[in-house]
């Protein structure tokens, strides 16, 4: 009987081994591809200068449009001289603080906002969900473009600018999922055992529907990428001489037939980049999700 009850405990622990986050994450083919990319973006990011072959900021004009490859240029040179892939290369930098920074700035106050919402109800659940339904009235790219255009440009700005247009989906998200959770009855038990709400909430409940907020803000930082390219591409985000994806597609645009380069590799980052975190995200869900056993 003990032997047959140690085996079955074995076998759990097996289990649960197989089906841990890490190993259910590594398996799926296409989340480590995008974990690959994520992180090769992220060591271009910190090893900007090592890993660039000029100063992304260096004008000479003799070697305008030179092609990939020419003169030393591994992915050629800009309308200014500059080399290409320098410029890329440190624009990496201003991507993954953008993404990461504005996913947290409106997931720290979405989710704050959503528990209050959520749990308090009544009139509180109601002036904040106006609130938020205010905001998704607008678009999120408008909205982060109005913004934009009442701040200013710079990086500090367009953190905020999307960061602040980020708050409302979190704040649905989180909303609904409290709803759901404190309706449970370990919700129940603890509250007519005189526990604390600040105790239920953010010991109990967060901890819960922390997993939903994982998937989505991995995603939402692919969405702020391409926010900041979008926002740089017209003008309102990082200002040149500073190197960024979205001001590099921009001034490529205008020579898309004699110098196609400039725009299709600064493209082409933005392209793998938000692929990359995509991939990831869809595959942090998979892992997360119980049903999942595969």
């Amino acid at each position: 009987m003990e032997e047959n009850v140690q085996l079955n405990l074995e076998l759990m622990k097996k289990e649960q081994k197989a089906n841990s986050f890490i190993r259910k994450l590594l398996r799926n083919k296409t989340a480590v591809i995008g974990l690959i990319i994520i992180l090769i973006t992220i060591i271009c990011a910190l090893f900007s200068p090592l890993l660039s072959t000029h100063d992304p900021n260096k004008v000479n004009t003799v070697e305008a449009f030179k092609k990939p490859g020419e003169d030393g240029h591994i992915l050629g040179t800009d309308e200014y001289g500059r080399d290409l892939y320098s410029r890329i290369v440190y624009g990496s930098r201003i991507s993954i603080i953008v993404g990461v920074l504005a996913t947290s700035l409106g997931a720290i106050i979405g989710i704050i906002l959503g528990l209050i919402s959520g749990y308090k109800g009544g009139i509180t659940d109601n002036i904040i969900m106006r609130l938020m339904d205010g905001m998704f009235a607008f678009p999120f790219i408008l909205l982060a473009i109005v913004m934009m255009t009442v701040l200013g440009s710079g990086l500090q700005n367009v953190v905020f600018a999307i960061g602040i247009a980020n708050i409302p989906s979190y704040a649905r998200i989180v909303r609904g999922q409290v709803l759901v959770v404190k309706e449970q009855d370990y919700c129940q038990a603890l509250v007519a055992l005189g526990a604390s709400k600040f105790k239920i909430v953010f010991n109990h409940i967060l901890p819960n529907i922390l997993s939903s907020i994982i998937v989505y803000a991995t995603l939402n930082i692919a969405g702020a990428i391409i926010s900041e390219a979008a926002l740089s591409f017209l003008g309102l985000g990082i200002q040149p001489p500073t190197p960024s994806w979205g001001n590099i597609l921009k001034s490529g645009k205008d020579y898309l037939i004699t110098a196609p380069h400039i725009a299709s590799f600064s493209g082409l980052a933005i392209l793998m980049t938000v692929l990359g975190f995509n991939l990831f995200g869809d595959g942090v869900r998979d892992a997360l999700d119980p049903k999942q056993k595969q």
